[in-house]
């Protein structure tokens, strides 16, 4: 018996299942990181009713936020880590290095209610002695409270 060779056909198909098994736990661990990536500082802003900063314009220009948490600690949110506290010297250094490469560039304050107005006033003087000549807050949009008027015959409806 000599040995038979068998010609086998080639397949012309491709087996899209593996992919589609990789694609979906993919899915499933950003859908689970995403909401952590998102997390930052935690800081509870005052209200104002001031107008937004013009959208196009920070589009072009990332704006450098300086953050004051509750416990007076500050975070600069442009550099290699801005989830961790940095100190004075961080803060001028880089808000020097980015007023240096875009001197449009918007600087913003980011403070809790709770923290005392001297350390605000001293951040800010932090930011310009690192060359900013104007400094913004950030603040929580005002509210308006709904008034309902109430008259004995008058049917409530809610809002």
């Amino acid at each position: 018996m000599q040995g038979q060779t068998r010609k086998r056909r080639l397949m012309g198909e491709i087996n899209v299942v593996p992919y589609i098994d990789v694609m979906l736990v993919l899915l499933v661990i950003f859908m689970i990181t995403a909401p952590l990536l998102k997390e930052g500082v935690k800081v509870d802003l005052p209200t104002a009713g001031a107008e937004p900063l013009d959208a196009s314009f920070l589009a072009k220009h990332e704006p450098l936020i300086l953050t004051i948490d509750g416990h007076g600690k500050l975070y600069v949110n442009i550099g290699s880590n801005p989830d961790h506290m940095v100190n004075e010297a961080t803060v001028s250094m880089r808000t020097g290095a980015v007023l240096r490469r875009d001197p449009q560039t918007p600087i913003l304050v980011k403070a809790d209610t709770t923290v005392p107005y001297g350390l605000v006033v001293h951040a800010m003087v932090l930011l310009q002695r690192a060359g900013a000549s104007k400094v913004g807050f950030l603040t929580d949009p005002e509210r308006t409270a709904v008034r309902q008027h109430f008259e004995p015959s008058a049917a409530v409806h809610a809002p």
